[in-house]
C-alpha cells in the first residue's frame, strides 16, 4: 500500500507545484465596453455640435481596436478616418496626442513618432482611464483645431466620469 500511495502523490505534488508557474502566464486586463464608448463618441460629437463644429468621434478600446464611431451629417470626409487614428495612437502610447504633437515640436529626436504606422500625432486624442490604467481612449477630428477636438474629447469623458471608476 506504502508503495501505491507514493505513485499517487508524486504526480499530484507535482501538478501542485506547477499552478503557481501559470498563474504568471494569464494578465487580467480592464478593457472599455462597447455601450460605454458609444455613449462617449455621441457626447463628443454633441459636445462639438454645441459649438457649431460638425466632427466625427472614434472610441477604441485599449488596444486601440475600434468601438464605436459617430459622425456629425455635415462633418468633412476627413473627420472619421482622423478620429480614428487619434484615438488609436492615444490608446497606443497611452497619452494625449496633444502632447505627443507638442513633444515632436521641441524635440526633433521625437519626430519618427509620426512614422508609426496608423499614428496620427494631432491634438484631439485622449485617453480613457481607470485611476492610471488606460482602458480604452477617444479621437475626435473635424473642429477648426485640434485643442477644440480635445476639449469636446474631455467634455465626453467628464459626462461619464461616474461610470469611469
Amino acid at each position: 500500500m506504502g508503495l501505491n500511495m507514493k505513485h499517487f502523490l508524486l504526480p499530484m505534488l507535482g501538478t501542485l507545484c506547477a499552478i503557481p508557474a501559470f498563474a504568471d502566464d494569464l494578465v487580467t486586463q480592464q478593457s472599455l465596453g462597447t455601450a460605454l464608448a458609444v455613449d462617449l463618441a455621441q457626447d463628443a460629437v454633441a459636445a462639438c455640435a454645441a459649438d457649431n463644429y460638425n466632427v466625427a468621434a472614434a472610441v477604441t478600446d485599449r488596444s486601440g481596436v475600434l468601438l464605436a464611431l459617430v459622425r456629425a451629417e455635415n462633418a468633412g470626409a476627413h473627420a472619421a478616418n482622423a478620429a480614428t487614428a487619434k484615438a488609436f495612437t492615444s490608446a497606443s502610447s497611452r497619452n494625449p496626442t496633444s502632447g505627443m504633437a507638442q513633444t515632436v515640436q521641441e524635440n526633433p529626436g521625437a519626430a519618427g513618432l509620426e512614422d508609426i504606422p496608423g499614428f496620427l500625432v494631432l491634438a484631439g486624442g485622449v485617453p480613457v482611464k481607470v485611476g492610471e490604467a488606460t482602458i480604452g481612449a477617444i479621437g475626435v477630428g473635424g473642429a477648426p483645431g485640434g485643442n477644440l477636438d480635445e476639449a469636446c474629447a474631455q467634455a465626453a469623458l467628464e459626462k461619464h466620469a461616474a461610470r469611469l471608476q
